[in-house]
């Protein structure tokens, strides 16, 4: 952004605290002692030899001596020719001075420097007391020697400075209500006084809240290139830390910075770390560090003037645990959603990706989205990747249709385990029941296309799946087509019955898929004449008791939990009763698609169109 648009000119860069460091003292205590020895070493007379001395005594020229420990001082009567009036010499032991002076030779006393000596006697105990300390901080605090310890209360936060933020708007795809809605935070970082000629202000937090893999940390980091100010990034789990008073002091540490740097964004990301509502579990007292980091968050937001162009942005996908206190208005009194992306933002988000590898002409992005609904952001960008990754595994040159299409299977079912060998009988049971599933879903009528059948085992447990993929984005789903859809689920199960005889365990996961239906039609959706309408929706409250789990209280009485369990089971027999009449009419149809499927082990929608065609028009 322009300097002339904030006042005051460019925003001043952090400066970064400053933290202390061992060697900074070790430098320090030698550069004393050796000016020290210097300045000693200076003020004293240069010794002369023991020999002279005592020849000055003898000669009658010393006036006086005082006598060390080391050194004899002598005060002259008369100064020598140099003008000096007392000299200096190092003591020689009498005994050995008597020696010397028979044969008549110059001699002097030295005394031996014992400094690096000393130095050394208290300097390495220390360095080894302050070494142990520094890898005892290394190892608690993952830092420096000492400034672990020393800046525990420091914040952690990721410092983007305005010119290295590379992400705009033009990058983010699929969430345009949620990029308006920021674009005006970005208008008032750029313009801070035009949002206050008519006495408005900017609200001080926002909120970004959504399903995870949508984008809301790259909207984030959007809006600050998009202003063009300084980005501190920080997630809300490195607020805390096991010593009380860290977390609050990581806080204000972090909002200190940002006044410092302002107009810029604070973005505090998985915010239900720490945000979490106050007064959960059995040891929720008011001194857990937990609560004490929330405290003084929210009398941060308090104490800072949105004027100041600070921004506070957080994101979460689980808003309905955060603490009250965080919502009220004030604090984070904007909530945008950024949700899973309709066809069109599917087409877009797509388009985005699609430019970083080499594409098949004939890839058509409006036919992914088609058979992708329900995917954010980043499980598109991981389609694209994995179909990139298939195509450069069999040596294309470019990703083609047919690669997108196996990545979706991928992602929904699983990898392939054609190793996996299954018998004869497992076989054809598979094969029974995949066939009985894409047979009542071609069928009945708004149920979703038929792609592929496979008895190929796929993921962790699946032996064989049917692939059925929304061509269009759903929001109101009809009774008959609910119903429809439990028909679908539970045909595997009655092909099974009605062609093998007996049933078996592979219709798990169809059974619990069924019930779950059921059971939301019959208490969410008041589906069931027996109960009327009336939701009896067990409560799903974001508090924890004690034991650490969701309330759940029923609000009904015995009675109408019977009637629920009987209209959810009225339900599932009505819709295995369908699937077996649908079933037993096209029995011939069945047993003849379970052994093309045996046969080629994957049939795909043009090889199960004639098939398809005869069972719709079967009378």
């Amino acid at each position: 952004m322009n300097g002339e648009n904030v006042p005051g000119g460019k925003p001043p860069v952090p400066k970064p605290s400053w933290r202390f460091n061992l060697w900074y003292v070790v430098f320090a205590l030698l550069a004393l002692a050796w000016t020290r020895d210097l300045w000693i070493s200076g003020r004293q007379l240069q010794p002369v030899a023991y020999s002279e001395f005592l020849q000055h005594l003898k000669d009658g020229h010393v006036e006086s001596v005082t006598v060390g420990s080391k050194v004899l001082e002598g005060k002259l009567k008369s100064p020598l020719p140099d003008g000096r009036t007392i000299i200096v010499a190092n003591r020689v032991e009498p005994a050995l001075a008597g020696e010397l002076l028979g044969y008549g030779v110059p001699f002097r006393g030295v005394i031996e420097s014992t400094f690096l000596g000393e130095v050394a006697s208290w300097l390495l105990p220390a360095l080894l007391l302050f070494g142990l300390w520094g890898w005892l901080a290394r190892r608690m605090a993952g830092q420096g020697a000492l400034g672990g310890l020393l800046s525990v209360g420091k914040s952690h936060a990721r410092v983007h400075r305005e010119n290295e933020v590379k992400v705009s708007f033009a990058d983010v795809a699929g969430v345009d209500e949620a990029k308006d809605e920021l674009r005006e935070s970005v208008d008032f970082l750029k313009n801070p006084k035009s949002y206050g000629r008519l006495g408005a202000r900017m609200p001080k937090g926002v909120l970004l809240v959504g399903p995870p893999g949508t984008g809301k940390t790259l909207l984030a980091r959007a809006m600050a290139g998009e202003a063009g100010v300084p980005f501190f990034s920080i997630t809300g789990a490195e607020f805390v830390e096991m010593f009380v008073g860290v977390g609050a002091a990581r806080v204000r540490d972090l909002f200190e910075q940002a006044r410092a740097a302002a107009p810029c964004i604070i973005f505090i990301d998985e915010l239900d770390a720490l945000g979490r509502a106050r007064g959960i579990g059995p040891y929720s007292g008011g001194h857990e560090e937990k609560e004490q980091t929330l405290n003084q968050l929210l009398a941060e937001m308090d104490g800072f003037d949105p004027s100041e162009g600070v921004v506070i942005l957080a994101a979460t996908n689980r808003p309905e645990i955060l603490d009250p206190a965080l919502l009220r208005a004030g604090r984070f009194d904007r909530q945008v959603l950024v949700d899973r992306p309709d066809r069109k933002g599917r087409v877009d988000i797509l388009r985005v990706h699609l430019r970083k590898i080499s594409l098949d002409a004939q890839v058509d992005p409006d036919t992914i989205a088609a058979l992708t609904p329900g995917f954010a952001g980043a499980d598109l960008a991981n389609l694209v990747n994995e179909a990139a990754l298939l195509a450069t595994r069999r040596g294309a040159e470019s990703v083609a249709m047919p690669d997108f299409t196996a990545a979706v299977e991928r992602i929904v079912a699983g990898l392939e385990k054609r190793h996996r060998v299954m018998n004869e009988q497992e076989r054809r049971t598979v094969a029974v029941h995949e066939m009985g599933h894409a047979l009542v879903a071609i069928v009945l009528p708004g149920t979703d296309p038929v792609h592929k059948i496979s008895i190929i085992p796929r993921g962790i447990g699946a032996l064989g799946y049917t692939l059925q993929r929304p061509t269009e984005d759903r929001y109101l789903i009809r009774r008959g087509e609910l119903e429809n859809r439990l028909a679908v689920l539970f045909g595997g199960r009655a092909a099974e019955a009605l062609v093998i005889g007996e049933l078996s365990t592979g219709a798990a996961d169809d059974l619990g898929k069924a019930t779950a239906l059921a059971l939301d039609m019959v208490t969410r959706f008041g589906m069931a004449a027996e109960v009327g309408q009336v939701t009896y929706e067990l409560p799903r409250s974001p508090f924890l008791d004690a034991t650490g789990q969701l309330h759940a209280e029923r609000p009904h009485s015995e009675a109408t939990a019977r009637a629920i369990d009987e209209a959810v089971r009225r339900l599932v027999d009505e819709a295995f009763a369908r699937a077996n009449e649908i079933l037993s009419a096209r029995r011939e149809l069945l047993e003849e698609g379970a052994r093309q499927l045996l046969s080629k082990e994957t049939l795909t929608e043009a090889e199960l169109a004639p098939l398809a065609e005869r069972a719709r028009t079967f009378q």
